[in-house]
């Protein structure tokens, strides 16, 4: 049988599959799922940061970031579901008609009390495993950010690294992390800073470079994505 996929890369602890998901899953082993798939919002682009891939693309035209595949039409978590495994999946607030009742959603505030505007407060994840709902403040506000400050974003719906490896947190038992919907990779890269193995999936040619690139720096510069600490204040001398 011809491979499922375009392109496979191995870097560290992660596994990486240039092609469409559906396709490409029913051969791997994995122990939970944590994406943030498409889910047919149409998102605008023109808008965003740059300079991070191979890609010259990226290099010259900073506004240019692809087209997000599949956002353009309605999300189908069936496919997931059915697997019967851990899963975690961002954006469920717009297609939770499709999703079973669960006590455990997760709650990114990514405001933190600072003014609103005319995106989202905040961004919500559906789950299935057991427990209370959980609410992670960490502001994400355009150049205003608990973390990464000074890091071009390089896909227009980009989570924060802390994001993810906040939900990893509520996968303690899983070997092995699935994101199907990998975009730049930052699942992955949360996986490779945090020592777990890591599956991801891309269609997309110019992000699948991207993400490649991302967790290739996570493991080999592991602190270019970590704030540097502030300097200690100075103290005045005193004359004995």
């Amino acid at each position: 049988m011809s491979d499922t996929w375009q392109r496979k890369e191995v870097i560290g602890d992660c596994t990486l599959y240039l092609g469409d998901c559906l396709e490409v899953m029913p051969g791997l082993h994995f122990d939970a799922i944590c994406a943030d798939p498409p889910y047919g919002i149409n998102f605008s682009r023109g808008a965003g940061g740059g300079g991070f891939g191979r890609n010259k693309r990226f290099q010259s035209a900073p506004d240019a970031l692809p087209v997000i595949e599949g956002d353009s039409e309605p999300f189908d978590p069936r496919p997931f579901l059915s697997l019967g495994l851990p899963t975690i999946l961002w954006g469920a607030n717009h297609y939770a008609d499709k999703l079973p009742p669960s006590a455990r959603w997760l709650i990114w505030d990514k405001r933190r009390g600072t003014a609103v505007n005319d995106f989202a407060d905040c961004e919500m994840a559906w789950t299935n495993i057991k427990g209370p709902a959980r609410v992670l403040p960490h502001l994400w506000n355009g150049g205003l950010r608990d973390s990464e400050r000074g890091v071009p974003r390089v896909h227009k719906t980009q989570k924060a690294i802390a994001v993810m490896e906040w939900c990893l947190g509520f996968l303690p038992d899983a070997e092995t992390i699935l994101d199907p919907f990998a975009g730049s990779g930052t699942t992955g890269v949360a996986c490779a800073k945090l020592g777990r193995r890591f599956i991801g999936i891309e269609k997309d040619p110019d992000y699948f470079e991207i993400m490649c690139k991302r967790i290739e720096e996570a493991y080999w510069q592991p602190d270019l994505f970590i704030e540097p600490p502030s300097p200690a204040p100075t103290q005045e001398g005193f004359d004995i």
